[in-house]
């Protein structure tokens, strides 16, 4: 079951940053605790398939207007992209999706080379491509798969189902993983089955499952280069879920994303991108607009709550990292050359723009070269005053150590 954080939650207001290394969890002594640590459940029981037929479309360019854009079109990440975030060279493909037409790049052809694993490229023409996902493309956990778009291929799950989902029975365990560059995936849809038990507020209300809108990952590495996740949804209530875009469960290496863009992905916790004992970093990207859906963040409180839930007497609907959204034991967070702007935490919840927690103090919170502004929503209170405020914040993290460098956090009251 997930731990509950004893520590302090910092909550950051900063404009205009230029360095503030070795800043501590203590120093700041603004915020009681968030709580929030998901179950290590893989929280998904698959997704369910519509029966539509498989559609394929000439459209849409993800960028709207001319050539493919992805990422922060003002990135400048001091930081090398280190070797596990370069895209992988695709050249002599395991599998080509199409043979030249928008027509032969179906969903029956992309379903048959994922069970293949290995390295994916498509051959669609000249135009930009959809292709509609009528159920789950369930990835193969003992070999390496790299899915590459291109820059012309769209993955649809039509508002019905999570589009690609890996997992593995063990945890922190696996070498293998998956990357996908140069791709778009919109329009994902994870839909909950496993309700948290009636109770009353303030305990927990909602859904115990439900991670990952277009993707979900259990013991896998995952690296996405060059990616689009638009319109992708989560569980939108409860504690212990999230990731409207994607959601990564203990992973041995972590997840790296390079030069992506997560816009109007929404979920209960984590609105674009959820993490759980996993290492994060994302580098010159761009995370605006999304949303944390629930509310009031997560504890573990027996004289608020007398229900047992997940094994805890729990209270929160979650609500925390309307942007980015991280937690576990010991796990490391770096932001480099993002843009994180006008996403929204929830009610009574933590961090607009990105939420982290280490549960243990383990864990440290590197802010690179990134601005973060117009993040909105949680609240926090101050431990001397005992009063609760609205605070928009850009950051609220529990952690061992807090850097930031060349940065522009802003929180709004």
């Amino acid at each position: 079951m997930g731990e509950r954080s004893l520590g302090v939650l910092v909550v950051v207001f900063m404009v205009g940053c230029g360095s503030s290394a070795g800043v501590t969890a203590g120093d700041a002594g603004l915020a009681t605790d968030a709580g929030g640590s998901p179950d290590t459940h893989p929280g998904n029981d698959g997704a369910m398939d519509t029966g539509q037929p498989t559609d394929v479309g000439t459209g849409p360019d993800m960028s709207t207007s001319g050539p493919w854009s992805a990422g922060n079109p003002n990135a400048s990440c001091s930081s090398a992209v280190p070797a596990a975030g370069q895209p992988v060279d695709t050249s002599t493909p395991t599998t080509v999706v199409g043979t030249g037409t928008a027509d032969s790049c179906t969903f029956a052809a992309l379903k048959a080379a994922v069970a293949k694993a290995g390295v994916i490229t498509f051959d669609c023409g000249d135009q930009p491509v959809t292709i509609r996902v009528t159920s789950t493309l369930n990835l193969v956990t003992t070999k390496d798969t790299v899915i590459d778009g291109g820059r012309k291929v769209t993955l649809d799950g039509g508002n019905a189902v999570q589009i690609l989902n890996f997992t593995s029975a063990n945890f922190q365990a696996n070498d293998h993983g998956l990357t996908l560059q140069h791709l778009a995936l919109v329009n994902g849809k994870m839909t909950p089955t496993q309700a948290i038990p009636t109770a009353p507020l303030p305990c927990s209300q909602g859904w115990d499952d439900g991670e990952g809108g277009a993707l979900f990952m259990r013991d896998g590495n995952l690296t996405i280069i060059d990616c689009i996740f638009t319109g992708n949804q989560a569980a939108q209530l409860g504690p212990d879920t999230g990731g409207g875009a994607l959601y990564v469960l203990g992973s041995k290496r972590g997840t790296v994303i390079v030069g992506s863009t997560f816009t109007g992905n929404s979920a209960s916790n984590g609105g674009a991108v959820a993490s759980l004992f996993s290492n994060m970093s994302i580098y010159n990207s761009l995370i605006e607009g999304n949303m944390a859906t629930g509310n009031g963040a997560n504890t573990d409180d027996a004289s608020m709550c007398s229900v047992i839930n997940n094994g805890q007497n729990e209270v929160g609907s979650g609500g925390n990292g309307g942007g980015v959204y991280n937690d576990g034991a010991s796990v490391n967070v770096l932001l480099c050359g993002d843009a994180i702007l006008n996403n929204a935490a929830g009610t009574k919840a933590f961090g607009g723009g990105l939420f982290f927690t280490s549960n243990d103090m383990g864990g440290t919170l590197a802010i690179q070269d990134t601005t973060m502004t117009g993040n909105t929503g949680g609240s926090w209170t101050n431990v001397a005053t005992g009063s609760t405020k609205n605070a928009g914040t850009a950051v609220g993290t529990n952690t061992k150590s807090l850097s930031i460098s060349g940065s522009t956090l802003q929180g709004l009251n």
